[in-house]
């Protein structure tokens, strides 16, 4: 008595499987490596400007590329390609100097020469205070009991302007020594600058080099509220920060 056939799968089926797949892992890799990523916001230490559960895209192309622009960042090479120095001002994202697995994002401050230093809660570059301009108080409408926190507009000297959260008088970060930024190395802060691990902490952020940066923040994609999640598709109509998305990162 014969024995029924086992279904077997077809090399042609797999063949055409792999057609359709493979060229379409190469599509996204090289799009993620060369164009833009995805970054999710962990933290409040860019707040205002940045939310926690904000998604944006970091364009990767921006400022050529390193070891880090690429996926697991294999040691291929070091250095920059293509290299552009990042403009005073810009949102970055880096890996961090001290641990390159993980990835910050904050303001570029100082640039390779410049002296930076907070007295009494005010960003001096190279000796002179930023401009900055006392404007109506940050109020969180996602927290249950809102506090007023009080917001300033700083216009860097080449004129980007932004808001910084001022979260205590006093506190630990708002009066430093002065930091020389070192040649090929950049400052970063967070606009959040009382709950900002950044270069003011130099045992655990420092001078960040030119290398370690990945690409500049561009645009917000997606936005949903703290403590939800971006796959909860059933609570998006009242999760989503639907006001946010598609805001560009200044």
């Amino acid at each position: 008595m014969s024995q029924p056939d086992t279904a077997k799968p077809k090399k042609g089926a797999i063949r055409d499987v792999l057609e359709v797949v493979v060229p379409a892992l190469l599509i996204a890799l090289t799009f993620q490596t060369l164009l833009f990523q995805p970054f999710r916001i962990p933290s409040e230490s860019m707040k205002p400007t940045l939310l926690v559960g904000d998604y944006l895209f970091v364009s990767k192309y921006r400022y050529g590329y390193s070891r880090y622009s690429i996926p697991l960042s294999p040691p291929l090479f070091s250095g920059r390609l293509f290299a552009a120095p990042p403009e005073r001002g810009d949102v970055v994202v880096f890996r961090l100097p001290v641990d390159d697995s993980e990835d910050y994002i904050k303001r570029v401050i100082g640039l390779p020469g410049d002296r930076i230093q907070m007295r009494a809660g005010v960003l001096h570059i190279n000796g002179e205070p930023v401009k900055r301009e006392r404007i109506e108080d940050y109020v969180d409408p996602e927290q249950q009991d809102p506090i007023r926190i009080e917001r300033w507009r700083e216009t860097l000297p080449n004129g980007v302007s932004y808001t910084a959260l001022n979260l205590v008088e006093g506190g630990p970060l708002d009066d430093t020594p002065v930091y020389r930024v070192p040649a090929g190395h950049y400052f970063m802060m967070g606009d959040n600058r009382d709950d900002s691990t950044d270069s003011r902490v130099l045992p655990e952020v420092g001078y960040v080099p030119l290398e370690n940066i990945v690409g500049r923040a561009e645009i917000i994609f997606f936005s949903v509220r703290a403590g939800a999640g971006a796959w909860q598709v059933w609570r998006w109509p009242w999760t989503v920060r639907w006001h946010r998305l598609f805001t560009l990162v200044r």
